[in-house]
């Protein structure tokens, strides 16, 4: 399958009053077109320093991020983003906050198709009948499937994940997780999860990457294939359980909570 994203030898470090403090080192990473990779690691391993690396908001010290084989060198219409919050802006309504990276992206769509294109989104999410509501009116599941669709709204080549689910309550994180696959399904896209919630990776991931402890380099890669739709009940079988605990345990050596060597 031919790749999408590449990361190649990245080294990031941020500059602070002690002097630099390294966060990636020599992260290596390829995502598939219309692959959908989820990254976890320990908490401040550099997850969140990834996903602006690759939509071109920052550049790496050394090494490579590109998309088809060109370099990143900056922000790109190509790339969406959704975030833990979904940054609504209260005095425009959910339509339009929808449409508002139309009105920023060169050669977007505009008026009537502008307005057909979020209100398309809308309904697919299940907010089909909130489009005039203001962004206090909605729960936070609400508000976080908005978000999602503002990120799709220019059909991004690439969507980028940082924690969107994180602060909702299980039940909605659980249906948002089965709209993600909706989504996509209608809505193709090359993903990039980050995320906390082990479960959340092998249910939205076919490839879960687990990152090393700071300065963070790849340090296992799980593929996941599928054949269909995943339902909530996989995730009590007992494959999901060999793979949670799997991934349970890369995250333990991330911590140093355990060694490779002393669990070979």
């Amino acid at each position: 399958m031919t790749s999408l994203i590449d990361i190649k030898g990245v080294r990031h470090a941020y500059k602070t009053a002690n002097g630099p403090l390294p966060v990636l080192d020599g992260l290596n990473l390829s995502v598939p077109e219309g692959g959908f990779c989820a990254v976890v690691g320990p908490s401040g391993c550099g997850k969140s320093t990834l996903t602006r690396l690759v939509a071109g908001l920052m550049k790496p010290d050394e090494g490579e991020v590109t998309l088809h084989g060109e370099p990143v060198r900056g922000p790109r219409s190509t790339v969406g983003m959704a975030f833990q919050n979904p940054v609504l802006l209260e005095w425009r309504s959910i339509l339009k906050n929808v449409m508002l990276p139309l009105e920023i992206v060169p050669g977007g769509l505009k008026g009537k198709a502008a307005e057909d294109r979020a209100r398309y989104l809308l309904s697919l999410v299940g907010l089909e009948g909130f489009e005039d509501k203001r962004p206090s009116e909605l729960s936070g599941g609400m508000r976080q499937r908005a978000s999602l669709c503002r990120a799709l709204v220019h059909q991004p080549e690439v969507l980028i994940l940082d924690e969107p689910f994180g602060a909702l309550d299980a039940f909605t994180r659980e249906d948002l997780w089965q709209t993600m696959h909706e989504v996509k399904a209608k809505e193709p896209f090359t993903g990039v999860l980050i995320t906390h919630d082990l479960r959340e990776s092998i249910f939205l991931g076919d490839q879960v990457v687990v990152l090393s402890g700071r300065p963070a380099r790849t340090q296992y890669v799980m593929e996941i294939s599928r054949d269909k739709a995943p339902s909530l009940d996989d995730l009590y079988t007992p494959i999901a359980a060999e793979r949670l605990n799997t991934l349970r345990h890369q995250i333990e050596i991330a911590q140093g909570r355990v060694t490779e060597e002393a669990s070979a």
